[in-house]
């Protein structure tokens, strides 16, 4: 009977997800080598899948085998000497490889006293089996096990010899274990729960858990039986991902959940550990929680008599923890959501965030880099390591080092950015270029800097307001650093750079170096075997010469890696003669090492590697293939240079999704290497690179007919004359690539020209032309394109690419894969085509001159024509006879401004391939071809096409199954959008500024559409309330007609946010207040004079913008109210009764605003103030030009402003030191108008902008912290803020000298304030009350103060920044406690009398 470590599978109604299912022949391996490793996998808590009796079932596996494989997340095959013996086992096995293939599970092979390479070549012992198989069984399905038998051969294992020599069985038991540990536990959740939700919700939630494929802890059926958690809970926390905790009633009474609870919390206080915690707190009031209140406080009082009170502590420190968390609350009322619901969502989030996490690849790559990561982790803990440069010699893995510590804390930043291989890119794009690509990603918005250094204040500000990590990898110059604008970056950014060179980092201002190690001997031999054995030990026999091999490769990774693919599958008088070879050399360095490899390598690889090296590296495989297929056998010759390490292809984003060759910098330069050796004269070598040397070729006519390739970077040249014959020589030159930079600084010159009668012949032999800034009118007359693959000359000159009667046969083009002439803005006509029956790819984007593409009465053949860019082609009027081109995938128009149509009418176009087209900008494109054949369709921009009035007929067929993203925005002639119902699929629908669209069609059967994908702002003549999907959660309608909101409102009873501002929406449906969801309404300008809704039903509602509208009174009572927004209403008279606890609130130019009141501070419940909506660090009180308030408000706003401050104080107090302090709000900024500061708010107070103070004396027993409120006098009349800033500098004086020198520190505190989309402009003099996180000291016996203020203002409207005299000032000091946030306290402070309060004020 097959049964798994904890359950039967056959009787179980619930599929468990088993760890690891262990296949093996029982007759070999049960009683020994087996039944040890199921016992070791057991004792880690793992649930493995372990079939007892091996019975022969069939053909077939029986369901429940099946099922087992399917839900296990690892599969380890003992492949012993009869394990192909048995039919059932290579069943099981051709099941395990079906899964592998398909959806990559984790397959792990131990070759149990069997050779690895008898199982890849199912030689030996397996052969015999497999011969009796094919007397009994199919030949298909022998063939299928034999398939599937040889390819779990390949993968790397366990090779357990058994020999004399070998090591003993529980050590690699003890290996595989940890390996599959650390394979396993990624993506787990761990489940935390009372013994009240066992049976009911919580097993509700493991089952909804374990469908989506999920691996929970405990699973459903410890669940069901009511088993103990076992002891090695702490060992599952550790591996877990993700932790969620079921708070019930019952859940504190349980020692062992409070135990767990405390772990959990452990985890989650690593700062080098990103596991994540989800509270739900099921029938039990949150705030109970954070307080230890209700039933709980009663399960405390019992553990506190039972438990040593340091232990109980613990667990109450963090249940209050967990209590601020944010989670979800299930009361479960009547009134409340079905719990069903409830795990859908907790399920939808833990599928985001598992899929979020920085998942850190196990592939060899990453072997031997943990203690160096860890090393790293700490530095980047350091706050004076704000630069970490990483040094080493080519190979030894500083970009692996850095991109593993890059996904392990890029989620702790507000943005991030790594910039790969910076030398060489900088060489292909230039530095700004490549600066502007970081700042943009840095900024999320796009950045085009021109000039040398980052002149714009205001990017600088920007970037200094965000925490941000930086990767430049592979820098080469200091200057390299210090272009990228690292300087600029906010606090608590880190930068991490490195380079071989460490010269470089200390001048670029690393802070610190780290020297990145070469691997030692354990991870050499893992890494090494990885490639040479396919396994991860050496096989037996191989062991002492593996050892030899590491001590030449200096445990190097890339040597490492080549050496082993250079030996892998040679006999062992491979090795020893390789290995004389090496000592050859009394210290071979590693390019020695590096070359064994290549020198093993047959002709045509040589040459694959040499051209490679010199001229294709990062250039899209495809491609390449046909260029140089002039070499026999080029794709044998390409994957031998994959399987020997010498190139892989890779995946890029920058191509169209298209495979690039990829080579490491110290490969590319060994081959380089290879070429100088052979030649030194630079006619005589095949290869060129050097712009010296071509320099000289091309001046002094020294081209031979040896020369093959030239690849130039004309920035680096002067201006060269070229003569008209010169590759006259080169008769058999392959390749010429004159490239210059994107963007270089070394401008638009041509740094290659001609005569301007000259036309520069060319060799027949080309097959890759690329000349940036092509020099002539036309390619040569003379000039056979016949072998051509490639042909790139973006920015040339020319104005016609060649004399079309020259070309009018069909064989000249057909190797023509690739025509780039973008830019080449002279060009009138592309030539006839009609012979480039294999072209793939035509680019000619910004050929201003260029008016059609090609005759209409040319036959031409386009079948294998796959993309079309003309983007920028502004007097391009049609494109003709694309119904040939039945392949085209994608056809980019974007910005054809003259563009009116593509073809004729009538012409029957078959774009069944067609996937994306780009219309945007296209002003005068009145109607877009039939598409009722473009099945594939995904993407159809048509934003900004003026004349466009609909996008196909109504009664056209169209079928939209694949159509994913419709953009229309800014179509102001559209009137109508088709039937959508269709478009199952459509994600995103833009129709902003669409002015004349009237009405949408019905849109509620969209399932995949998202609320925050449907764009609608802007479309003026919109008056109706459009029908969307009932599950979305985000509804944008500003600036429309639309005049109410309807009662069909609550039927999306998901929004969150809605929308509205400008509109003329006059009455709101009092359905409104079934959102239960809604945290942002926006009815901001809307003709709206009383709002008579009752918001208090909504009470997940965050921000509330009304400003710019006729409302007379506001009350609202929500505590959830975060963002309160009354700008320019100019009827409002009483603000009453509002949250004392508002993060932004701003009621500026209130003109007949004259009572302002706040609620009962008592009522309400100070927090962290955390909101999506207002992701500024400030908290902000505006009351700007509100010159009608009368004496009692603004008191009311003066107690308001300090209250909030003395509450920011004690967060601040609590978690100063700590690693979230930073994540605090920063400051707090309230203005209003007056000239005068409260005498009972501020004691200390001046006719200028500095004073001076005493600090009352600390009469306590602890430490504790001094946090600055000050108050400003200002008269910024007739000014628009942009930036205002507010700056303070102090120095604090300690008693007696002490601290150290003369026992003075001096402070400086800046507080910022950006209003750059409404500038504010004052009138007449204000009141700033300010504090921020840097005004909070730790006290060091300071007994006098000092302070000096200034105020600075940008003010665009006055051309820059300016001082703005501080005519009045005023210090408040508030002295905090150093101990938790629950029991920081205030002290008033009466002269030298100190006296207990609990409103934090400091006395007179």
């Amino acid at each position: 009977m097959a049964s798994s470590s904890s359950s039967s599978s056959s009787s179980s109604s619930t599929l468990m997800k088993y760890h690891v299912f262990l296949s093996f022949r029982g007759e070999d391996t049960r009683l020994n080598f087996t039944t040890h490793l199921l016992q070791a996998l057991k004792d880690e808590g793992l649930d493995v899948f372990f079939d007892e009796e091996k019975l022969e079932r069939g053909e077939q596996l029986s369901d429940a085998l099946s099922r087992a494989i399917a839900v296990s997340n690892i599969s380890i095959i003992v492949l012993s000497a009869d394990y192909a013996s048995s039919k059932s086992c290579l069943l099981e096995l051709s099941d395990i490889m079906e899964l592998y293939s398909v959806k990559q599970q984790i397959v792990l092979p131990i070759f149990y006293h069997v050779n690895p390479s008898d199982v890849e070549n199912i030689d030996g012992s397996f052969k015999k089996s497999f011969d009796d198989h094919q007397t009994r069984w199919s030949v298909d399905k022998v063939k299928q096990w034999k398939t599937a038998f040889a390819e779990v051969g390949k993968l790397e294992g366990w090779h357990i010899d058994g020999s004399i020599s070998d090591r003993p069985e529980t050590q690699y038991i003890k290996d595989i274990v940890a390996y599959v540990m650390q394979k396993l536990m990624k993506h787990q959740v761990f489940l935390s729960l009372g013994e009240d939700t066992c049976l009911n919700f919580s097993s509700h939630l493991v089952n909804g858990l374990e469908k989506v494929g999920i691996n929970v802890f405990p699973d459903n059926e410890t669940l069901k039986k009511g088993e103990k958690l076992r002891s090695t809970y702490s060992r599952t926390i550790s591996a877990s991902n993700l932790s969620i905790l079921v708070l019930s009633k019952a859940y504190a009474s349980s020692e062992s959940c409070l135990d767990q609870l405390s772990d959990i919390m452990d985890r989650k206080h690593n700062p080098t550990d990103k596991h994540i915690v989800l509270p739900v707190f099921y029938h039990v009031d949150p705030s109970d929680v954070r307080h230890s209140g209700g039933h709980f406080k009663t399960s405390f009082e019992e553990h506190e008599s039972k438990q040593p009170a340091e232990r109980v502590q613990q667990w109450k420190t963090a249940f209050a923890e967990v209590g601020k968390l944010k989670g979800w609350h299930i009361e479960g009322g009547k009134f409340d959501r079905p719990e069903t619901a409830y795990i859908k969502d907790v399920v939808e989030y833990v599928i985001k965030k598992l899929t979020n996490i920085g998942f850190e690849s196990a592939s060899e790559e990453l072997v031997g880099i943990d203690d160096q990561k860890r090393t790293i982790l700490k530095l980047i803990k350091k706050k004076d390591c704000r630069v970490i440069g990483l040094w080493g010699m080519g190979g030894q893995g500083k970009t692996t080092l850095a991109e593993a510590v890059y996904k392990k804390i890029s989620l702790e930043f507000e943005s991030c950015c790594f910039l790969h291989n910076v030398r060489e890119e900088i060489e292909k794009q230039g530095k700004k270029s490549l600066r502007n690509e970081l700042l943009s990603k840095l900024l999320n918005s796009n950045v085009d800097i021109d000039t040398p250094s980052i002149g714009s204040t205001l990017t600088q500000q920007r970037l200094n307001n965000k925490k941000v990590l930086v990767v430049l990898d592979d820098i080469s110059d200091p200057n390299q650093i210090d272009c990228m604008g690292v300087k600029h970056l906010g606090s608590g950014s880190k930068i991490i750079i490195t380079s071989r060179e460490k010269q470089v980092l200390k001048s670029g201002g690393a802070d610190t170096i780290h020297e990145v190690k070469a691997l030692n001997k354990n991870d050499s031999l893992q890494l090494f075997s990885t490639f040479a054995f396919k396994q991860l030990n050496p096989a037996v026999g191989f062991q002492d010469l593996s050892c030899k091999f590491l001590e030449y490769a200096q445990g190097n990774p890339l040597a490492l890696r080549v050496l082993g693919c250079n030996l892998y599958e040679r006999t062992i008088n491979d090795w020893e003669s390789e290995m004389e070879k090496l000592r050859e050399y009394s210290h071979p360095e590693i390019f020695v090492v590096l070359k064994s490899s290549y020198d093993r390598l047959g002709m045509v690889e040589k040459n694959i590697f040499l051209d490679i090296a010199c001229f294709f590296k990062g250039e899209p495989i495809k491609r390449i293939k046909h260029v140089l297929s002039c070499y026999r056998g080029v794709e044998d010759g390409i994957s031998k240079l994959v399987s020997k390490c010498l190139i892989n292809i890779s995946p890029s984003s920058s191509t169209h999704n298209e495979d690039i060759i990829c080579m490491h910098d110290m490969l590319e330069e060994l081959g380089k290497d290879i070429i100088r050796q052979k030649s030194k004269t630079p006619g005589k070598c095949r290869r060129l690179w050097s712009h010296e040397h071509i320099k000289r070729v091309l001046k002094y006519n020294q081209g031979t007919d040896r020369i093959q390739g030239m690849k130039l970077n004309m920035s680096h040249m002067d201006k060269l004359l070229l003569r008209p014959f010169v590759f006259e020589n080169m008769t058999n030159l392959k390749y010429i690539i004159f490239y210059s930079p994107k963007n270089s600084e070394c401008g638009n010159d041509k740094k290659l020209y001609t005569n301007q009668v000259d036309i520069v012949p060319l060799p027949n032999e080309l097959r890759y032309l690329r000349w940036d800034d092509y020099p002539c009118k036309s390619l040569s007359s003379s000039f056979n394109p016949e072998n051509l693959v490639v042909l790139k000359l973006p920015h040339g000159d020319m104005e016609q690419l060649w004399d079309g009667h020259h070309w009018d046969g069909h064989q000249d083009l057909a190797n023509l894969r690739e025509i780039d002439v973008s830019y080449c803005k002279n060009l009138r006509k592309m030539p006839s085509l009609s012979g480039a029956i294999n072209l793939e790819l035509l680019r000619c984007i910004g050929c201003e001159s260029l008016v059609e593409l090609w005759n209409e009465d040319d036959h031409i053949e386009l079948v294998n024509l796959r993309e079309i860019y003309v983007a920028e082609c502004n007097n391009l009027r049609k494109i003709c006879n694309l119904s040939r081109a039945i392949n085209l995938e994608s056809l980019d128009c974007t910005d054809c401004q003259s563009l009116v149509e593509l073809g004729n009418e009538g012409d029957r176009t078959d774009f069944v391939n067609l996937r994306q087209i780009d219309f945007n900008g296209c002003v005068s494109l009145r109607k877009i071809p039939n598409l009722s054949r473009a099945i594939n369709l995904e993407y159809l921009d048509c934003s900004n096409c003026k004349s466009l009035v609909e996008l196909w007929n109504g009664d056209d067929c169209m079928d939209l199954d694949n159509l994913t993203v419709i953009n229309v925005s800014n179509c102001s002639n559209l009137r109508k959008m088709p039937d959508l119902s269709r478009a199952i699929n459509l994600e995103f629908l833009d129709c902003t500024n669409c002015k004349s669209l009237v009405e949408l069609p019905c849109l509620d059967q969209l399932a995949s559409l998202s609320g925050w994908c449907l764009h609608l702002n802007g479309c003026h003549s919109l008056k109706k309330f459009p029908q969307v999907p009932r599950h979305f959660c985000s509804l944008d309608l500003s600036e429309t007609e639309i005049e109410e909101v309807p009662d069909s409102i609550k039927d999306v009873h998901k929004l969150e946010t809605l929308w509205l501002g400008k509109s003329k929406v006059k009455n709101v449906s009092i359905n409104i207040l079934k959102l239960e969801f809604l945290r942002k309404l926006d009815l901001s300008d809307c003709p709206i004079e009383e709002v008579s809704l009752p918001f208090d039903p909504l009470c997940n509602l965050q921000h509330l913008n009304m400003s710019g509208s006729a409302v007379k009174n506001v009350s609202i009572k929500l505590e959830s109210l975060r963002k309160l927004n009354l700008n320019g209403c100019p009827k409002v008279e009483v603000l009453s009764e509002l949250p004392p606890y508002l993060k932004v609130f701003s009621a500026n130019d209130c003109t007949s605003l004259e009572k302002v009141s706040f609620a009962d501070q008592n009522l309400y419940q100070f927090d962290s103030l955390v909101d999506e909506f207002c992701r500024d660090h400030n908290l902000l009180m505006r009351f700007c030009n509100c010159f009608n308030l009368n004496q009692e408000s603004t008191k009311n706003i003066e107690a308001n402003a300090m209250l909030k401050i003395g509450s920011l104080a004690k967060e601040w107090a609590a978690t100063y030191g700590r690693k979230d302090f930073r994540d605090n709000l920063r400051s707090l900024i309230c203005c209003f108008p007056g000239n005068e500061i409260s005498a009972n708010k501020f004691k200390y107070r001046s006719l200028n902008s500095s004073l001076s103070l005493k600090i009352s004396k600390n009469g306590g027993s602890g430490s504790r912290f001094l946090v600055f409120a000050i108050c400003l006098v200002a008269n910024l009349a007739h000014r628009h803020d942009v930036l205002l800033r507010y700056i303070g500098e102090y120095q604090l004086t300690a008693a007696g000298g002490g601290n150290g020198g003369d026992g003075c520190e001096n402070f400086r505190s800046e507080i910022s304030h950006f209003s750059l989309h409404e500038p504010d402009k004052y009138m007449d003099y204000h009141v700033f009350i300010l504090s921020s996180i840097d005004m909070v000291i730790e006290d060091k016996n300071y007994e006098e103060a000092s302070f000096k203020f200034y105020v600075r203002l940008l003010d665009l409207g006055r051309g820059g920044e300016e001082y703005i005299k501080v005519e009045r000032c005023g210090v408040h000091v508030f002295y905090v406690d150093k101990k938790s946030d629950s029991d920081a306290t205030e002290k008033r402070v009466a002269g030298n009398n100190r006296s207990s309060s609990h409103d934090g004020e400091e006395g007179d």
